[in-house]
Order: C-alpha cells, then structure tokens, then sequence
C-alpha cells in the first residue's frame, strides 16, 4: 500500500511528498520552507532514520513507523503558533480511533506533546517555526506514531499498535491523520480558536487532577496537574494552594511523581 492524502486534505488542496526512507521529515519540511515552499503540504515515511523528539533527543523507530510532518504559512505570533500542537494532539486521536476501528483503545493527551495508550507512550508531536516573508511564519508539525515497534529506555515507557494488538498499517493511518488535521486544523483558525481546542484537549488530558512533578534542568515543581491555561501552559497547584504556569519540562504524574522529583 502506498502513502495517499485523505479525499478531505485532497479537496482542501493539500500536497504530498513521500519517501522511501529519510532522515527527518521535520528537516526536509523545513528545507523546503527555507526554499520558498509554504504549503501546505505534507512529508511522509515510514523510514525516519534521525527523528528527533523535543530537546533534540534521537527518535529510533523501526521500518513500518509512521513519521509525518505537516508545513503551513500562518500569519500569527510564535506563542500562538505553539498552541497548534493541542490541535495536533487531537487530530492524531481522532486519527488513531478512525484507523484502528477501536472504540476501547485508552488514548489520552500528555502536556504538552504526547498521546498515550494506557501509561505508555504510543506517539509524539514536534513544532518547529521559522519566520518568513512579511512577518509570517512556516510551522511544522512533525507527527510520529509506533506503529509496528516502539523505542526502548525512554523516560516514558513506549508501546506500538502492534503490542496492542492492533493491525493497521502507517499508510493506513496517515490518510486517517491528513483528513483529521483538516478538521482540527480548521476548528483552531490561526489560534482564534484555541478555547474550543483547550476544551476538547483538556477532556482527553492524562493525568489531569493527579499529583504532578514538572523537571526543568535542575528544577523540580510538584503539586498537581489543574488545568492548562488560555497560552497552553500547565497550571501546577502547588502544596500551598499557588497556581503556577508551566511553560517547557519533563512530566511525571502520580506515583512516578515522587520519583520526577527526585
């Protein structure tokens, strides 16, 4: 089977650049955004030999993986830009539900850049921007799914669809992906539609109400997980009843909390 846009992300006039095998499709999306290319236009494998996670940690994923990057041009601020990502969260559940046919599969949204099958990673999102011509700006969204075979020795443990018993192929799933995004991808209109995203995440969020302990190079914040806020950052409750905003770390929820924080 061959990698093939939706009949939805085909009608929105999206284009498709597949790969047998690459490096990063964050990387050829974003070669090609310097080239003057502004989308959208998907970049797609399931061969990603130098995927990179958030802090450029390396993403080893077997052939048969799902590695996808999406570049559009917006024309908003780079702290609106970085909200997309909760629209991403959602695009790729809705995704993984159409293509799996499971309606029991446990799916939830770790802040701020994770989807999780029970307390396993099966998935992860990474934004990159750069300004461009006239003020606007090339976001990429890469979208990375196990989907035959999972890392090993990551901060939090990784599954696959195939571990969970589920049969579906990456091609089958990026048509299921490019059509979602349409949808969410619309639903955030350039941020503006960010309160109706935060309310759909926030019903699919991990660990929401848990104890909660957020790493930051050498920093610790424990309390627990209340909300995220209208900018997308988490808000700890701390011991003493403060709300703090938390922009960027390392989450840990409830017992493996204590062990975050240490």
């Amino acid at each position: 089977m061959a990698f093939k846009l939706g009949p939805r992300a085909t009608k929105a006039g999206y284009r498709l650049a597949v790969f047998d095998s690459i490096g990063s499709t964050n990387g050829q999306a974003l070669l090609r955004a310097r080239e003057g290319e502004r989308g959208p236009m998907w970049f797609v494998t399931s061969d990603q030999t130098a995927g990179r996670g958030r802090r450029n940690r390396p993403w080893i994923a077997p052939r048969g993986n799902l590695a996808s990057s999406v570049l559009e041009t917006i024309d908003t601020s780079p702290a609106i830009a970085a909200t997309l990502g909760f629209a991403a969260g959602l695009a790729l559940e809705a995704a993984l539900r159409t293509a799996t046919g499971s309606g029991n599969l446990k799916l939830s949204l770790k802040w701020p850049n994770d989807l999780l099958a029970g307390e396993e990673k099966l998935a992860g999102i990474l934004l990159e921007a750069e300004a461009g011509p006239s003020g606007s700006l090339a976001i990429v969204v890469g979208i990375g799914v196990n989907v035959v075979g999972a890392p090993q020795g990551t901060p939090t443990p990784a599954t696959s669809l195939k571990a969970l018993g589920l049969d579906v192929s990456a091609e089958e799933l990026f048509a299921a992906l490019s059509d979602s995004w349409v949808e969410f991808f619309g639903l955030w209109e350039g941020g503006r539609g960010f309160a109706e995203i935060r309310r759909y995440w926030l019903e699919r969020a991990a660990g929401l109400g848990q104890k909660v302990a957020v790493k930051t190079g050498k920093s610790t914040l424990a309390g627990t997980f209340d909300t995220i806020d209208d900018n997308g950052s988490m808000i700890v409750r701390t011991s003493s009843g403060d709300r703090l905003p938390v922009t960027a770390g390392d989450v840990y929820f409830g017992p493996a909390a204590s062990a975050g924080a240490t």
